[in-house]
């Protein structure tokens, strides 16, 4: 898939939104992916996976044991990615504010994993899904993400591969410009402010 074939895929389901967001990572941004929304539709979620797998090394993908994904914006995409490479999808949750797996899930000593998210802005929460995993004794080989908003910016410490690369501009709360500091914020992910 193309860049431009892959945001129409965004744009028909509606997931490409503009305005003045609440990032997971507290930063604000004039434009936001709802993730949800363009993989609400299975057979577009089973597209994108599988063109995120055709950009995946074929070594690294033959080397995938299992998919990891943290809860709840990476579940739906890690599932598709477990099905595309034929492996196990898990994710991990953070009740109390640390992710770990839970639901029985567990990872054998050196299995070796793909951490999955829906999208990376500045790498904190995919830092904190490997963290967990390496914790339940997994190897991390690579990452990957529909989206990396970061511009090429987040550091994950393993190889990273999103599906797409997008420049969207994202500022400290009190750094907006003008125009965006003047449209109500709003917090359309699923972590809490």
């Amino acid at each position: 898939m193309t860049d431009d074939e892959i945001l129409a895929e965004f744009r028909a389901a509606e997931a490409l939104l503009e305005g003045h967001f609440i990032l997971s990572s507290g930063l604000r941004s004039p434009r936001y992916l709802q993730c949800a929304r363009v993989l609400m539709n299975p057979a577009r979620g089973a597209r994108l996976a599988s063109a995120l797998v055709e950009k995946l090394p074929a070594a690294v993908r033959s080397a995938i044991d299992v998919v990891v994904s943290p809860a709840m914006g990476g579940i739906i995409i890690g599932h598709e990615m477990g099905r595309a490479l034929g492996v196990d999808a898990l994710f991990v949750e953070r009740p109390d504010g640390v992710f770990a797996l839970r639901r029985g899930f567990r990872l054998t000593p050196g299995q070796r994993v793909l951490m999955m998210e829906d999208v990376v802005t500045t790498g904190l929460s995919s830092r904190e899904a490997i963290a967990a995993i390496h914790r339940a004794g997994g190897e991390v080989i690579a990452a990957g993400a529909l989206v990396d908003r970061s511009d090429g910016a987040a550091d994950l410490g393993v190889p990273f591969y999103p599906l797409i690369r997008l420049s969207v501009p994202s500022y400290a709360a009190d750094s907006l410009p003008p125009d965006l500091a003047a449209i109500p914020a709003v917090k359309p992910g699923s972590r809490a402010a």
